[in-house]
């Protein structure tokens, strides 16, 4: 039978790390292999392809944004059935979040596919390089159901306490979407579309790994039972998912107007930023990581109401955010134009992007912590508070660009990235020791009873 991965015994940093890692080794190697396919996409197509592609990173994140958090709201009720070890309501979770996933798969991939010219002509999208955003965009969001797949499976592992898996998977995938990128670009000669099809075809086999795991561990053997129509259960998978779902969207729909104003600045803006938020996106991954063990750990803790361990947990979590913010930050403050270098051509755009990431390096340990407080709270089974704390990243981000763009220009999308966070780390920081604090009072006045009792 295969292992499955009880957090809620044993040695606390111990448990973290070991979970942490194969995790960070897989979020990374997906966030190299993605720097990969940019570079690719850059210097075997040139810089308008680059742009094109980069243009749809903030409606890519608006869409799988969505379904990513959905299946890690799901993810949620899983952990605390398994930290319950309540095996019945685990197996009808899995089951119901497979039928919940598959209804939302169709409806985005319809939703994206129709309104995508009509939202890139509203971004501004640049004439030059709108045809290969939908060419791109088309192949991405038409195959939506690998993605999901591979988010839903990975998501139940990682309830289980299993990161080996989908780092594997990874492992796997990334070979294949490299390989395929290098043969469509360099070999075929294809547009964007390869790296497309590449994308999609990497995700397949990721989830086909992590689906063959699942399909191994002995408790979770679905029967038609457990696929039955259960209202509650939907009904508590859909509060966390949605919430969850719907946090990542409205973080998104203020990225997307950062890129209608990034756009508004000319195409080497538009160059210079995708180039930025790759680099972005890769040094937030430990941290983010980080997040994802806190989740996991937090939600089976709060299943065995053993609330004190999450505590212990929230420390771990935070030293390693803070060990890589000093890292990747000073990576972003000391060195913006070599790292600008690797995936950009033109001296024009890696100026532009020097001016970026130091500014944002300085204060990248705000979203390094707001990634493992939130985190928290979601695995605790509070979802609102995130969903909330994502209004006001997206107010803070749009309020911001719009109120600054013409007195800091190009700089104003840093300024926009650092006041959402920090405005969102407050707000789920707060509630983390609120929520903790009262359940942990919870759990010491039950200690204290039970302790008189004969």
């Amino acid at each position: 039978m295969a292992k499955t991965y009880d957090l809620t015994e044993g040695k606390v940093s111990k448990l973290i790390l070991t979970f942490y890692f194969p995790m960070l080794f897989a979020n990374l190697l997906q966030q190299v292999y993605n720097l990969a396919d940019t570079a690719i996409v850059g210097k075997g197509l040139g810089d308008n392809a680059l742009a094109a592609v980069g243009n749809m990173g903030s409606l890519t994140f608006l869409i799988i944004g969505f379904s990513v958090g959905l299946t890690n709201g799901f993810s949620v009720s899983i952990a605390q059935s398994y930290g319950a070890k309540d095996f019945d309501r685990l197996r009808k979770s899995i089951a119901s979040s497979i039928t919940l996933a598959a209804v939302i798969t169709l409806l985005l991939t319809i939703i994206s596919i129709i309104f995508l010219k009509s939202v890139l002509i509203l971004l501004d999208t640049d004439p030059v390089i709108i045809s290969d955003s939908l060419l791109y965009g088309y192949i991405i969001f038409g195959g939506l159901i690998t993605t999901i797949a591979y988010n839903l499976c990975s998501a139940v592992l990682r309830a289980l306490g299993d990161s080996k898996t989908p780092l594997i998977a990874i492992i796997v995938s990334s070979v294949v979407n490299v390989g395929l990128n290098c043969l469509t670009v360099f070999v075929m000669k294809t547009g964007v579309e390869g790296p497309a099809a590449a994308t999609l075809i990497a995700q397949a086999v990721s989830a086909v790994i992590c689906f063959a795991k699942l399909r191994k561990i002995e408790f979770l053997r679905l029967s038609a039972s457990d696929f039955k129509a259960d209202i509650e259960m939907y009904g508590n998978l859909m509060k966390n998912g949605i919430a969850m779902a719907l946090m990542n969207s409205i973080t998104a729909v203020g990225a997307m107007v950062v890129q209608y104003y990034v756009n508004g600045l000319g195409l080497a803006y538009t160059t210079a930023y995708s180039a930025c938020m790759k680099y972005l996106n890769l040094f937030m991954d430990p941290a983010c990581t980080a997040g994802f063990t806190m989740s996991s750990f937090a939600s089976q803790n709060f299943g065995a109401k053993k609330y004190s361990r999450i505590m212990e947990g929230l420390k771990v979590c935070l030293s390693i955010a803070l060990v890589t913010y000093l890292l990747f930050g000073s990576v972003m403050v000391f060195a913006p134009r070599t790292i600008a270098g690797f995936m950009l051509n033109g001296a024009d755009t890696i100026e532009i992007a020097a001016q970026y990431l130091p500014v944002c390096g300085v204060m990248i340990f705000a979203v390094d912590f707001l990634f493992v407080f939130r985190s928290g709270v979601q695995g605790m089974g509070y979802p609102f508070i995130p969903m909330c704390s994502g209004i006001a990243e997206m107010v803070m981000r749009v309020g911001v660009i719009i109120l600054f763009i013409g007195q800091f220009g190009f700089l104003a999308t840093a300024y926009a990235s650092i006041s959402a966070w920090i405005a969102a780390l407050l707000l789920n920081g707060i509630a983390f020791f609120v929520i903790l604090g009262k359940k942990m009072k919870e759990e010491k006045y039950a200690d204290t009873a039970n302790s008189w009792l004969p």
